[in-house]
Parts: structure tokens; C-alpha cells; sequence
């Protein structure tokens, strides 16, 4: 049975990120202060249930991102994972264009990175493995993840804090299409595509195997190192 006491908090939490959202969609900041007095509470209430400003942004941020990464999770894989690549790069753009302070908070504004950036990063990341195992990836996919989301969030970030510089709607387009160039490779890989292969080799080593754990750590060893400097 939930006690009035533990609903009282629920409804004063509520109260807090729904005040912080609307200043912070409104003037692209705020106050502890102001946020306060909008939810009609004490700063001790913000406090306990935040710990302090920067926490609260998080927890707000987090909210915001949440209707986002839950379309994200019930996304089923299409037979096509480069296309999906590309879907979740737009979607993304898409989705700092409509919430532009929360976005520039989320990716230039907090010391720690709330939770919405990493789960963001781990979506990105299982699709890229999708990649490598279907032997469409010539860089390991933590590389790949790590240069996608870099080039998607930068793009993100110029087209909401200098929207006069990037006027044309196929920017994002292009950028994302220059990326792709760069880790992706064509299909089907090349028999001496040495790199492609210990990728692809690399992703499908899931399940049961003759190997010991130690042999498949040195495998993987090894065969990062050909996917990172064969192509050189």
C-alpha cells in the first residue's frame, strides 16, 4: 500500500520538473528560485528531491528525452540496419529542432551526462552491431558509434544555436551521408577486405564457441587490431 506521504513526494517531484521544463522551454534557462516559486515550493523540497541545480536539469532532461528513447526501444529492426542507421540519425536531428533548450542542455550544458545521452549511445551502438554482423562496417563498432553520434550531435547542435548559418534543410543530409562513407562498407565486402571481415568476424562472435573465454579475448584482441590498421 503506497503511503499518502510517498504520493505527496510523487506529486511534488512532478510539480518541480513540470515548473523546470516549461522556464526551461520558454527562455532556455532558469533559476532554482524561479523554479521554486512556479511549482509553489520550498527550495528544501527542490533540494531533497533533486539534490541541487544541476541535478534537477538532468532529472528534467531526462524526462524530456523519455517519449524520444521510448519510441527508440520499441523500434523493431528493420532487415536493413544502414537504412535504420539513417532513421535514427534524422529522428534525432528531428528531435533537437522541436526542443532545442532541453537538447543544447542535454549535450553542451551539465558536467555529467544524464542518463538520455548514454541509453542514446547504447541504441546507436546495438544498431552499428547489426552492421558489422551483416559485414556492412570497416570500423569496430564502438568506433563507429563514437563518430556517428559525435558528427549527429554537432550537427544538432549548429542548426539550433546558429540556425542562420545552416539555412538549407539538406545539411543534415550531407554530413550524415559523408559519415556514413566513412565507416560503412559495400556490399558484399571484397574477399581481400581484410578489415570489413575481422569486423564482421568480431560482431557474430555471440553464443557458444570451442573457444575458452581467454581464447576469445585475445581473438577479439586481435581482431580489432586488423579492423582499425588493415585498411591503412
Amino acid at each position: 500500500m503506497v503511503s499518502a506521504g510517498s504520493v505527496a513526494e510523487v506529486d511534488v517531484r512532478t510539480r518541480i520538473l513540470e515548473a523546470a521544463a516549461e522556464l526551461l522551454a520558454r527562455s532556455g534557462e532558469f533559476s532554482t528560485r524561479a523554479v521554486c516559486e512556479a511549482a509553489g515550493v520550498g527550495a528544501p523540497a527542490l533540494y531533497r528531491q533533486f539534490g541541487d541545480k544541476e541535478g534537477l536539469l538532468a532529472a528534467v532532461v531526462d524526462h524530456a528525452f523519455e517519449a524520444y528513447l521510448a519510441g527508440k526501444r520499441a523500434a523493431r529492426p528493420s532487415g536493413d540496419p544502414v537504412q535504420d542507421v539513417r532513421d535514427g540519425w534524422d529522428n534525432h536531428v528531428a528531435f533537437a529542432l522541436a526542443h532545442p533548450s532541453h537538447y543544447r542542455v542535454l549535450y553542451a550544458g551539465l558536467s555529467t551526462p544524464p542518463g538520455a545521452a548514454a541509453e542514446a549511445h547504447g541504441l546507436l551502438l546495438a544498431v552499428l552491431e547489426r552492421c558489422a554482423a551483416a559485414g556492412r562496417l570497416k570500423v569496430p563498432p564502438p568506433l563507429a558509434a563514437q563518430m556517428v553520434m559525435a558528427a549527429n550531435a554537432g550537427v544538432a547542435l549548429s542548426m539550433i544555436t546558429r540556425p542562420e548559418l545552416y539555412p538549407d534543410p539538406e545539411f543534415s543530409v550531407r554530413v550524415r551521408e559523408s559519415v556514413l562513407a566513412g565507416i560503412l562498407a559495400e556490399t558484399p565486402p571484397e574477399p581481400d577486405g581484410i578489415a570489413v571481415t575481422a569486423t564482421t568476424l568480431a560482431a557474430r562472435l555471440t553464443g557458444a564457441t570451442p573457444l575458452s573465454p581467454a581464447e576469445l579475448t585475445m581473438l577479439r584482441e586481435w581482431l580489432g587490431r586488423l579492423s582499425v590498421h588493415s585498411g591503412r
